[in-house]
């Protein structure tokens, strides 16, 4: 647990040596999203994985879920951790926040990993809903309701969010699942999952912003095939000078549970450039 300021606490796990690269996770997950790449990458890295503000063991208070904010309070757990310049990887949301870091602080961040998500601000953005699997998107930023029919059904919510969203079936397994819906069933954690996506509106303005000086690290854009794929190319292109990456084959959304060996194929020379 380290305090990153404005009373927050960010719980992250650390291990191995080398250069840092953290890991971001998304909804409706934790750290342990990672579980089976941190080994391998930490032959050769100080891997960092971050449950971010409002999951797992990190607080989760009322407000500050801009992704601006988030990102900032990364760059502290940064700085106390004793790292310089870093590596940084996101997933979904994890994907979100870690381009804001990057966007944000980009004397921080050496390298980005972005894996299969949209980023807000994107030129099809404001029309996203039409995608069916973006239901979830308007659902999660109303206000109250989804925590009060989410309540008591955390498995059965989180189970079928990621079953319809999975190629490779064997890659989460129902006790994987159950660990997800404990750590959302804490205190405040569906709340504070849920205000990540009530902050889109914001993020989305703010991405637009720094859309008008592009990113110049360079920018892994990965995706399954079967979700988000080689669009996610063009995607970080709107807001990246240098990006490389493509489509992961028989992946659907998970990509570092799906095809953990295919993603590190693509991640581990990225990281050594």
């Amino acid at each position: 647990m380290t305090d990153v300021g404005g009373g927050v606490q960010l719980h992250s796990v650390v291990g191995g040596t080398g250069s840092p690269v953290f890991l971001l996770h998304g909804f409706p997950q934790t750290w342990r999203e990672w579980r089976h790449i941190m080994t391998p990458l930490a032959q050769q890295h100080t891997v960092v994985a971050v449950d971010l503000k409002g999951a797992g063991q990190s607080d989760k208070p009322v407000g500050g879920y801009d992704k601006v904010s988030m990102a900032g309070e990364l760059d502290v757990l940064r700085q106390k951790l004793g790292f310089g310049r870093v590596s940084v990887v996101g997933h979904d949301i994890g994907g979100m926040v870690a381009f804001a870091w990057a966007a944000a602080f980009p004397d921080s961040v050496e390298r980005l990993a972005i894996v299969d998500v949209p980023i807000p601000g994107v030129s099809f953005w404001d029309n996203a809903l039409v995608d069916p699997l973006l239901w979830h998107f308007a659902f999660h930023m109303k206000r109250d309701l989804p925590e009060l029919l989410i309540y008591g059904r955390e498995f059965q919510y989180i189970e079928s969010l990621i079953r319809e969203r999975i190629y490779n079936q064997d890659g989460l397994t129902t006790e994987d699942i159950a660990l997800f819906a404990q750590a959302m069933a804490q205190p405040g954690s569906t709340r504070g999952m849920l205000e990540w996506y009530r902050a889109f509106p914001q993020d989305a303005t703010d991405n637009r912003a720094f859309a008008r000086n592009p990113l110049r690290m360079p920018v892994l854009a990965v995706g399954g095939d079967k979700r988000w794929g080689s669009k996610m190319v063009s995607m970080l292109e709107e807001f990246c000078l240098d990006v490389s990456g493509g489509s992961i084959e028989n992946c659907g959304h998970w990509v570092a549970e799906e095809r953990p060996t295919e993603f590190l194929d693509l991640l581990e020379p990225f990281l050594a450039r």
